[in-house]
């Protein structure tokens, strides 16, 4: 469908407002890079979704749902269909007692924040985290011995039909990386985090040290998408990358970290090409040098420059 009517027909669904045409995707992911997505949305109620589901399969328009971009990489020629970002549009939140109702584009980070002035502890571990609710509970985001899986009570979510199923904990089948969403086609929409009482102070404190652990030791004044590769198996992808004598090395303006070889890092001006050149050589060389196959953790998506 071309993306003038594609547009012309969301307006008569969804606020025009939310609704942006030939939106570039550099502004919306932590990489900085990418070409532009032909439409882009940013629904703000369960009824914004379900419609825009429901005209992406009438026209069997290729669609991607996307929160804060902190996961993605979008290619240099964009994303031809349309993306569905919950992010800022789509976090409101309750707290019951030791429990919050969270929506899917929350910030972890936000989350955090609040759990801290509710003084529920459990959250600490996922405060650093870049990004939001949803890429969390889709990858079971963990760090410093905390993982998703540990404090999720339940989520609700939207299959491509626009039905909407409530999944437990078991039921989300989580495990390193990988939950139900990695499997299905579902969209998770909120999800109910389960903490506990704790004292004010004492998480403040916590979530202090973390934040200076993850500034000392991580590339955080770079663009990128946190930890580039999946840990495998009996290694640690940054050390293997360190041992390949990869750290500090450049494609264009992509460079592996010379503060944490497992962060490819956007230093000067990268190209999505670059980043992808380079993530390829980092992965022959480590398999070259060590027999061990890295897979990314980014999600590469989109056309490139033709």
């Amino acid at each position: 469908m071309e993306k003038n009517r594609l547009y012309n027909s969301l307006k008569s669904i969804i606020d025009e407002d939310l609704i942006y045409i030939d939106e570039p995707m550099n502004d919306h992911i932590s990489f900085k890079v990418g070409g532009p997505a032909d439409i882009l949305v940013r629904p703000k109620t369960e009824d914004d979704i379900r419609a825009v589901l429901k005209l992406v399969n009438e026209k069997n328009i290729p669609f991607l749902v996307m929160g804060n971009g902190t996961n993605i990489l979008i290619k240099d020629g964009g994303f031809r269909g349309l993306v569905i970002e919950l992010s800022s549009n789509f976090s409101n939140y309750n707290i019951d007692g030791d429990e919050i109702t969270v929506e899917t584009g929350a910030l972890l980070s936000t989350i955090g924040r609040e759990a801290m002035n509710a003084s529920l502890t459990g959250f600490e571990f996922a405060s650093g985290i870049p990004g939001t609710l949803g890429g969390a509970l889709a990858m079971n985001a963990g760090a410093y011995g905390g993982e998703m899986k540990n404090i999720v009570k339940s989520v609700r979510l939207m299959d491509c039909d626009g039905n909407i199923v409530e999944y437990t904990n078991e039921e989300m089948r989580f495990e390193y990386r990988h939950s139900r969403l990695t499997e299905e086609n579902l969209i998770a929409l909120s999800a109910v985090i389960k903490l506990e009482n704790g004292d004010y102070e004492e998480i403040k404190e916590k979530m202090n040290d973390l934040s200076h652990q993850r500034r000392t030791k991580q590339p955080l004044e770079y663009p990128s998408a946190g930890s580039t590769f999946k840990r495998p198996e009996g290694y640690f992808a940054g050390k293997l990358i360190q041992d390949s004598n990869l750290k500090g090395f450049s494609v264009g303006g992509a460079m592996v970290s010379e503060k944490h070889s497992g962060f490819i890092i956007n230093y000067n001006n990268a190209t999505a090409r670059d980043l992808i050149n380079l993530i390829e050589h980092v992965k022959s060389s480590v398999y070259e040098n060590h027999g061990v196959k890295l897979e990314e953790e980014v999600k590469i998506l989109g056309e490139d420059i033709e």
